[in-house]
């Protein structure tokens, strides 16, 4: 802030500071608490401000506004506020108009580090007393669901293999969803010294999901956006967060090492029995999941299995990721299950402005072309 402000006893008290007196609170919510919040966020200072929305940016990666903060010293300062993603605040019944050009809210969350004027919206009051707090449990419930609405007996695409079973078609990925940070296991995280360096290492501003590149796999493995598996012939085509992914199942191999890798890898396939197996190489190195948990790339191989339920709708899918960042293997599982009345709707558009915003009031956007 351009003002100064004092830290005494745990307690922050801002001097013509936006507002409300600046308060320490215990703890961030389920979803805020992992290293990626943390490193841009202080959990330690609380801040409060009222004004008026000047901007709004409904779109991917995160929802952002940008708030004229009035100052008890009668000026004003600009604030952005960030929230989650388009669909978690859709879920929880948080449209583009909630909060529009314009309006006079109240909104109170962590402070931005660095001093950058950037505050994470953990409650919200509109001007005609509505009260919204997209945060902790909230978050996770909005996806998560243990129901399932499917019959058996209909049949869900066109099958062009005799497979052991038909997984064509759309599956219901928040079906026993979890939030994809801190969710690996074992625990605590089994690191060598070079993974823990890596991950010591690791800084928020980089991850790639911020600027709207694809987190690619493992990532992608944990979301709870719909998927869709198609039958081709001499592969299955599965398509999640609008984005392709090929699992051969012709008994192809996987090129070369050295090959080039991608986000989301080569990936092999073969059914044991009633389970499909799928093995992914050729992966490019990036993070396990939004803590920063590093993905070495070269020597990273996932092995996932598909196991299918008796009534065939829904099933178990459970990644196993082999890393020579790790001293052994790490395990991430999802659940998926049929819905007749799911239907696949393409992800919504992302827009990086807010993280290049973010770098240059904090003097990385040179940083940023490094390594």
């Amino acid at each position: 802030m351009n003002d100064s402000i004092a830290i005494s006893q745990g307690r922050i008290y801002g001097h013509c500071a936006a507002v409300l007196v600046l308060i320490a609170f215990a703890a961030a919510g389920p979803v805020r608490a992992h290293h990626s919040f943390a490193a841009e966020y202080d959990p330690d200072r609380h801040g409060t401000l009222r004004g008026e929305i000047v901007d709004v940016q409904f779109v991917n990666p995160h929802v952002r506004y940008r708030i004229r903060a009035e100052l008890e010293s009668g000026s004003v300062e600009e604030w952005e506020l960030q929230t989650h993603n388009v669909r978690t605040m859709v879920r929880m019944g948080w449209t583009a108009g909630t909060i529009e050009v314009g309006d006079r809210i109240e909104v109170s969350g962590a402070l931005g580090r660095n001093g950058v004027r950037k505050l994470s919206m953990d409650s919200v009051v509109l001007a005609d007393g509505t009260r919204f707090e997209p945060r902790g449990g909230e978050v996770a419930d909005a996806y998560t669901t243990s129901e399932i609405n499917a019959d058996p007996n209909q049949s869900y695409g066109v099958v062009t293999n005799a497979y052991p079973i038909d997984i064509t078609g759309l599956w219901d990925n928040t079906y026993r969803f979890r939030l994809t940070v801190d969710d690996l296991e074992p625990r605590p995280t089994p690191f060598t010294p070079e993974g823990k360096a890596a991950f010591e290492a690791n800084e928020n501003w980089r991850d790639p999901s911020k600027s709207c590149r694809s987190g690619g796999l493992p990532r992608l493995f944990g979301s709870p956006t719909n998927m869709e598996i198609l039958d081709v012939g001499d592969y299955y085509l599965i398509t999640q967060a609008n984005r392709p992914r090929r699992i051969w199942m012709d008994g192809r191999t996987a090129p070369p090492p050295g090959s080039a890798p991608s986000p989301m890898g080569f990936s092999t396939g073969r059914w044991e029995d009633e389970v499909l197996v799928i093995e992914t190489t050729h992966l490019e190195p990036g993070w396990l999941d939004g803590s920063g948990l590093p993905m070495a790339g070269v020597g990273t191989r996932l092995v996932e299995t598909y196991t299918i339920s008796e009534d065939r709708l829904s099933m178990e899918r459970r990644m196993t990721i082999h890393d020579p960042n790790y001293t052994e293997p790490l395990v991430r599982v999802r659940g998926s299950a049929r819905n007749d009345d799911l239907q696949f709707v393409l992800d919504p558009g992302c827009d990086p402005r807010g993280y290049y915003r973010d770098l240059q009031q904090q003097g990385l956007i040179e940083a940023l072309w490094e390594n």
